[in-house]
């Protein structure tokens, strides 16, 4: 059988088995298949042993790890919730474990639009028109983020299935473009749990704590390093009780949940960034990766 061929049965089976439709001469196969903007995908590699995998895709570099089956490859990506819907090329390059020349595939994806709604809220002012120190604070603070977000593990940090940080009721509020006292402000890159004041909250995958101290926006934040470009972040907890460096497992306490920050009550504020991308949360913890690592 040559690898071409293997490459086509393999896919084929694959997809039956994901009970995704096929695209033939390709073995790449995204999860879910149907791409919207703010999606998260999990892109699986199928095809003969190759030495590595490596990719693009929206002017982002994939990095692909072998999963539990040893056969296949992996990479976790994601459309940002303020990209333009249309076309778009994933490509894929397999080296050969004997040297030979690698294999390029180019895959074309359509990202669909998603909708979102509008919001208005009220907030103090100085949270929509900081004044002269408030903004140096923001721009000190901003340097910290970009410094942070800057740096990742080379390897995926993260065991299974994500799951939720709070044990709350989450909103429809990802994607949300937000009004702060009549001024349209910010679209809004994560979601929100109604978490009563001192709800524990949780890691929702293992990695590294590589922030965790007070924001003038987030409040008391705290960011978690999962490798390979993937961050989660928590904000507006009321009590910090983790550090940077630390590293966590799933259902590891971060602290208590609060109202600190740019916040009209007591909640839990939950994002997910992958290569400063802003993804949604809820169809991250849609995905089952169980089987994946």
């Amino acid at each position: 059988m040559t690898c071409s061929t293997y490459a086509r049965f393999a896919t084929v089976a694959l997809c039956l088995a994901w009970g995704i439709p096929a695209i033939a001469d390709s073995p790449i196969v995204l999860m879910p298949a149907d791409v919207e903007v703010g999606s998260p995908e999990l892109i699986r590699v199928e095809g003969p042993p190759a030495a590595s995998i490596e990719g693009e895709w929206l002017g982002r570099k994939l990095q692909f790890f072998r999963g539990k089956n040893g056969r296949s490859w992996f990479a976790l990506a994601g459309v940002d919730v303020e990209a333009n819907p249309g076309p778009s090329i994933l490509t894929i390059r397999v080296s050969s474990p004997s040297g030979g020349p690698a294999t390029t595939w180019n895959r074309p994806v359509e990202i669909h639009a998603a909708r979102y709604r509008t919001s208005t809220l009220s907030v103090p002012p100085k949270f929509v028109q900081p004044g002269p120190e408030q903004m140096e604070e923001i721009k000190r603070e901003r340097e910290i983020k970009d410094k942070v977000f800057a740096a990742s593990a080379t390897e995926p940090l993260w065991r299974g299935s994500f799951r939720a940080p709070v044990h709350a009721t989450p909103t429809d509020s990802f994607g949300t473009r937000r009004v702060f006292n009549g001024k349209l402000d910010s679209v809004h890159t994560g979601m929100d749990f109604r978490a009563h004041m001192g709800t524990v909250v949780r890691a929702s995958n293992s990695g590294v704590v590589v922030l965790a101290q007070p924001l003038y926006y987030e409040g008391n934040c705290v960011v978690i390093d999962h490798g390979e470009g993937l961050f989660t972040l928590s904000m507006h907890f009321s009590r910090i009780d983790v550090h940077p460096g630390e590293h966590v497992v799933a259902g590891q306490k971060l602290g208590l949940s609060g109202a600190t920050g740019r916040v009209t009550g007591p909640h839990l504020h939950w994002a997910v960034r992958w290569q400063g991308a802003y993804v949604d949360p809820a169809k991250l913890l849609r995905l089952n990766l169980d089987q994946v690592r």
